[in-house]
């Protein structure tokens, strides 16, 4: 194991920061926030960002290195003790209202940043033991119809019409987020209930995975309340909600205004890099697991993280992630600086 690998144990300091959170009082609740959403985006503008990609002999190495795997799975595990841990606090501690909002938004934070971001990763794995990981991931955000959503809808409609999760150009951001929560649930039921057919089984059958996550998920739920009762249970729908709009969020960002070109009658062409917004800051690339290398990501959705490429002809968000994301929540400012930067790049329009 060296330095290369080691890094990605880098976004364990936000899971230190958040049990901080779970077992302290005051200023303390909001540090995950603190270091997420303000020490990150400053240093991500003074630091230039990192166009760098492997040589073929290390892509090779880094591809068999199963320490990138077994990293993951750490995570997955230090998402549910953290949910546990948090449920616990919301029971234990008598607390004032911004403290309970700290530590909300904390949960909130690994919600979206761990628990969808690696249920993500993992879920474009083609073993079963990793995507019933990357499901109990997204589970602890009770968004689970992602994994079939993302995979067989958006990488397939991406930067089209068709897709719910690729922003339209000139679409605010809080527009975005009704179509995309709605119409990305709804294609995931299609999804299913047209998988279900091609196996000669009807929608309702107890095989249509969309239905076995919404039971999952309920029963979740169900346990929660009556492990943990009514408020913590509610504080936890909260964070989850957070998680969720983190990535409907990012799903914002990496598409926002980029469309492929119609080949015919429902038919696009392939998506290529330059149909994916990127940023190469390597603070957010570390806590997000190489998710800004994501025109390479869409250009072969079966690379691992670890390998993800910087592509030249792929356009550039202005900052980070995180800082992007911030902006994204000003719509009058990322219209200003996204717009410009759409008209500028020849293969944007």
């Amino acid at each position: 194991m060296n330095i290369k690998t080691l890094k990605y144990l880098s976004p364990a300091t936000i899971y230190v920061l958040a049990f901080l959170a779970f077992s302290s009082q005051g200023w303390l609740t909001w540090s995950p926030m603190l270091y997420a959403w303000v020490i990150i985006p400053v240093v991500e503008l003074l630091i230039k960002p990192d166009k760098k990609n492997m040589n073929a002999a290390e892509e090779e190495l880094a591809k068999k290195n199963k320490t990138y795997d077994y990293m993951l799975y750490l995570f997955v595990a230090f998402q549910l003790a953290a949910l546990l841990f948090f449920l616990q606090s919301m029971q234990q501690d008598k607390l004032s209202w911004w403290e309970i909002a700290g530590r909300v938004g904390s949960m909130g934070l690994l919600c979206g940043t761990f628990g969808i971001n690696i249920g993500h990763e993992l879920g474009h794995r083609n073993n079963r033991f990793e995507q019933s990981l990357a499901k109990a991931s997204l589970l602890t955000s009770l968004y689970m119809h992602f994994f079939i959503e993302h995979n067989k809808g958006h990488h397939k409609n991406v930067a089209t019409p068709e897709d719910p999760s690729s922003a339209r150009y000139n679409e605010p951001v809080y527009f975005f987020y009704f179509r995309t929560i709605v119409f990305s649930y709804l294609s995931a039921w299609k999804i299913a209930a047209a998988d279900c057919r091609k196996k000669g089984l009807s929608t309702l059958n107890w095989r249509n995975e969309m239905l076995q996550m919404q039971l999952i998920q309920i029963a979740m739920v169900l346990c929660l309340w009556l492990t943990f009762g009514k408020m913590a249970t509610l504080f936890f729908l909260c964070a989850a909600a957070i998680g969720i709009g983190l990535l409907e969020t990012v799903n914002y960002i990496e598409h926002y205004g980029l469309q492929r070109k119609a080949t015919g009658l429902g038919k696009y062409e392939r998506a290529l890099p330059h149909h994916s917004w990127n940023s190469n800051h390597i603070l957010g690339r570390l806590m997000l697991f190489e998710l800004s290398r994501h025109s390479d990501h869409h250009y072969l959705a079966s690379r691992k993280y670890q390998i993800l490429q910087h592509h030249s002809d792929a356009p550039q968000l202005p900052t980070g992630y995180p800082g992007s994301m911030i902006l994204a929540l000003m719509p009058p400012a990322w219209f200003y600086i996204m717009n410009r930067r759409i008209k500028q790049f020849p293969k944007g329009e």
